[in-house]
């Protein structure tokens, strides 16, 4: 087997030879290879193994993120890390006939000599049955259509963590055999460096703004309403917004509103139905029970991405479509 420096470029080495690597790492970026995807680049912290071509690439500033970090069963009951922060997804097409094998251990050599800590490592059904599924097509990993994936041949996983002074980083990798059909190894790697999110960019609707919305177009979008990934459970920072929305339904005694959650289109509809019928449901639960709002006058409706307010293409209009809404009865 070749060794690491030979098929995965470098990782980025906290010390001194940190800006050693980070001048090799970009010289290696500025060349992308022939078939990248328009606009991708590989990830200053570990490049790409050597001759790999990127299929699909997106960063985006802050979002959430979810990691396997144990084996998975069962899609709906998946656990793992909940991180946010900036999260780029890539995935590379790697042909030569190399294995699954050569390419884990390279990209493993590296994460290693690196600094990274090995979190959760796996192959095929040490993963789990349901693995690969999570990452393929379930959305809430590798988004749906996003470049190569192939089901049924040798897969492996790493998970692994470089703790950081200005955040720690966690690279995750799925690898992939199509060599019975393509003679290829397909990689999936999802890098997020953890951050505190910048503040200030969403403003809590106050009680006047709400009601003067629903006298305009008889419904308001919310984005104060936060949720952690996959789950249904109101954030406490939603506290201003609700407040709000309190003071509203306070000040109108007669009024009935739905409280309808909205997703994007990533995962599978039906799930995203029901999260979005849980948060609605979470919302309703919380106005009736911390600020007495009498339950018949709260419906709570989920609509999945039935309805969304922008595209669904790209990260902005994802992050528009996850809403919740305050519709006037």
């Amino acid at each position: 087997m070749k060794n690491a420096a030979s098929s995965v470029f470098h990782v980025a080495r906290r010390g001194r030879n940190a800006l050693f690597a980070a001048a090799l790492l970009s010289l290696s970026s500025l060349a992308s290879a022939a078939g990248d995807e328009p606009g991708s680049k590989d990830h200053p912290l570990v490049t790409r193994f050597a001759g790999a071509t990127i299929r699909a690439y997106s960063q985006t500033q802050f979002d959430e993120a979810f990691l396997p970090n144990q084996p998975i069963n069962d899609e709906k009951t998946a656990k793992g890390l909940n991180l946010e922060g900036k999260v780029t997804r890539i995935s590379y097409r790697i042909g030569d006939g190399r294995s699954t094998l050569e390419v884990e251990r390279n990209y493993l050599d590296a994460l290693q000599k690196g600094g990274f800590q090995i979190l959760f490592r796996c192959t095929a059904e040490q993963c789990g049955s349901e693995l690969q599924s999570l990452v393929i097509n379930s959305g809430r990993m590798r988004q749906a259509g996003g470049g190569d994936a192939n089901f049924g041949g040798k897969h492996r996983t790493i998970l692994a963590k470089l703790p950081r002074p200005s955040g720690d980083a966690y690279v995750f990798l799925h690898i992939m055999d199509d060599s019975a059909s393509n003679q290829r190894t397909l990689v999936y790697e999802e890098v997020v460096e953890v951050k505190p999110m910048q503040t200030g960019q969403v403003k809590v609707m106050d009680s006047s703004a709400l009601q003067k919305g629903l006298a305009a177009t008889g419904k308001v979008a919310l984005y104060g309403i936060y949720f952690d990934t996959d789950k249904a459970q109101v954030k406490p920072e939603s506290k201003p917004q609700l407040d709000e929305m309190a003071k509203l339904l306070t000040g109108n005694p007669a009024l009935k509103v739905y409280i309808v959650g909205h997703t994007d289109n990533q995962g599978a509809f039906a799930r995203n139905a029901d999260l979005s019928q849980k948060r609605a449901e979470a919302v309703a639960q919380v106005l009736a029970s911390t600020y007495r709002i009498a339950p018949a006058r709260l419906v709570a409706k989920g609509v999945a991405s039935l309805s969304p307010v922008a595209s669904n293409g790209d990260d902005a209009g994802r992050a528009q479509n996850r809403r919740v809404e305050l519709v006037q009865q």
